[in-house]
C-alpha cells in the first residue's frame, strides 16, 4: 500500500504507569503498528493484554510514554490538549461496548451532539443525523431515548453518532460485548457494510478471535506485545 494512504501509524509506543516509583508498571512494551485508509482491522488479546491501553492511545484519550504516533498526518505526540480535542471530535468515530449515549435526550439529539461542538448549523446537524440514523435502520426511532431503546438500538445509534463529523476513522472497543448473538451479528454486518460500501477505515478491538477473522488484517497483542499479525478471512454480509 502506498504511504499516501496510511491513516495510523504507531512506532516504539510504550505506555508506563505510576512511572518513576517502585510500582512503575509498563503496559505497552513497543508497538509498531500501520493501518491503511480502507481497511477493517482488528487487534484481539485477552484481559489484561493491554488492548484498553492501546485503544486509549490510538483515540487520542491517553498519550504514549515513548514513540511516536501519527493520526491522518497529524503528530499526536506534538498535539496539545486542546487539539487533542478536536482530533477527537473529527478525525475519530468512537463506537464502545457501554455505548455512551447522553441520558433523557433523544436518538436524533444524542447524534447532532458531535457536530453541534464542531460549529455545525442546526439544520445541517439535524439533516446529517437523520439521515446516519436511516443508515443504521432507527429512523423509527429517532425521538426515543436510551432507556426507550434495546441494546442493539443504542448501539446503532451510537455508530450513527460516531459518523457523524466525517471521522478518518471508526474505532469500536468491544461493539458487541453487551449484545446477544444475533444483535451483535446486526452490529457486525453495519461495520462490514460502512467498511466496503463508504471505504471507512475501522478498527476493531475485541478479545473475541471469531470477531476478529472477520477482519482485514488482525494484529495479536499478549503481553502488551504485538505477537502476530496476519490476514483474517473475507466476511459477506447479508
Amino acid at each position: 500500500m502506498e504511504e499516501k494512504n496510511r491513516i495510523i501509524r504507531l512506532r516504539g509506543i510504550k505506555k508506563r504507569f505510576f512511572e518513576g516509583t517502585e510500582n512503575q508498571i509498563e503496559v505497552l512494551k513497543g508497538i509498531d503498528m500501520d493501518v491503511y485508509e480502507g481497511e477493517f482491522v482488528s487487534i484481539v488479546g485477552a484481559s489484561g493484554s493491554g488492548k484498553s491501553t492501546l485503544m486509549n492511545i490510538i483515540g487520542a484519550l491517553d498519550r504514549a510514554s515513548e514513540g511516536s504516533y501519527i493520526l491522518d498526518g497529524v503528530d499526536i505526540g506534538k498535539a496539545g490538549d486542546d487539539r487533542l480535542s478536536r482530533i477527537r471530535n473529527k478525525k475519530i468515530g468512537f463506537v464502545f461496548q457501554t455505548y455512551n449515549l447522553i441520558p433523557r435526550t433523544s436518538a436524533l439529539k444524542n447524534v447532532e451532539r458531535p457536530m453541534l461542538y464542531a460549529g455545525i448549523p442546526r439544520d445541517e446537524r439535524t439533516e446529517r443525523a437523520k439521515q446516519l440514523l436511516d443508515m443504521v435502520g432507527m429512523t423509527d426511532r429517532l425521538k426515543h431515548n436510551p432507556d426507550e431503546l434495546s441494546g442493539g438500538q443504542k448501539q446503532r445509534v451510537a455508530i450513527a453518532r460516531a459518523m457523524a463529523n466525517h471521522p478518518a476513522i471508526l474505532l469500536a472497543d468491544e461493539p458487541t460485548g453487551a449484545l446477544d448473538s444475533k444483535t451483535g451479528r446486526l452490529i457486525m454486518d453495519i461495520f462490514h457494510r460502512l467498511n466496503k460500501e463508504q471505504a471507512m477505515t475501522i478498527v476493531l478491538i475485541t478479545h473475541s478471535p471469531e470477531l476478529a477473522e472477520e477482519t482485514g488484517r488482525i494484529f495479536t497483542l499478549m503481553d502488551g506485545e504485538i505477537t502476530g499479525e496476519r490476514k483474517g478471512s473475507a466476511y459477506k454480509c447479508s
